[in-house]
Parts: C-alpha cells; structure tokens; sequence
C-alpha cells in the first residue's frame, strides 16, 4: 500500500499519508493547517536485508563505517560470524541476550 510523502506549501509541514484510490489522493489535506496547497514529494525508500545476509557479507577484517556502529542489529556480528566460522553454535541463552542488547543497549549496564 503506497504511503506518499507530502509538503505543505501554506505552513512548511512534510507529512505523509497512505493513499488507496484515486479519490484519496484528491481529498488529502495538510493535518496542521487543513490546506490543500501540498507538493508530493520523492520517500527515501528502504529495503530489508536478512540477518543470515548480513553475517555472510560481513568481512571481520575490512573497515566498517560509522553507520555500521550505529546500527543496534549489528551488535553481536562479530561473536556470530566467528562462531560460525568455527562451528560453534551458540545456542539460545546468547540470542536471548543479544536480542535484549539490541532492543535496549544500556541495559547491559543494568545487569551491574
């Protein structure tokens, strides 16, 4: 279902909106100042990528990017890629705690 992105040209304010017809399209209006003076704009679009994808690509050695860091899902890569290399499985007391860590990084410290 197609979410567009919209400007509004009166009061500044980028929303977005899902339109499923033709008519909604006609009646959407900004939430902020009701008016209908609105340009569409171009989404940053998204794609999701597998964590058994990301393990497979991931290369110990190279250099990651800032990004890289930043992004909770690869908290734990490292210690997976390794174990998969060496054939170990680390069972489901590490995926529990490394789900917790991604959702909730600080509460490692909690833990102390």
């Amino acid at each position: 279902m197609p979410i567009y992105e919209y400007r509004c040209l009166d009061c500044s304010r980028v929303f977005g909106t899902l339109i499923l017809s033709k008519a909604d399209s006609e009646a959407v209006s900004c939430p902020s100042c009701k008016g209908k003076n609105l340009k569409r704009l171009i989404s940053r679009t998204f794609f999701h990528r597998s964590e058994a994808d990301r393990l497979s690509e991931y290369d110990p050695q190279s250099r990651q990017p800032d990004s890289f860091y930043k992004d909770t899902r690869n908290i734990g890569l490292h210690a997976k890629k390794r174990a998969k290399d060496m054939g170990i499985e680390l069972g489901e007391s590490f995926e529990a705690k490394l789900d917790r860590l991604r959702t909730d990084p600080g509460s490692v410290l909690d833990d102390y």
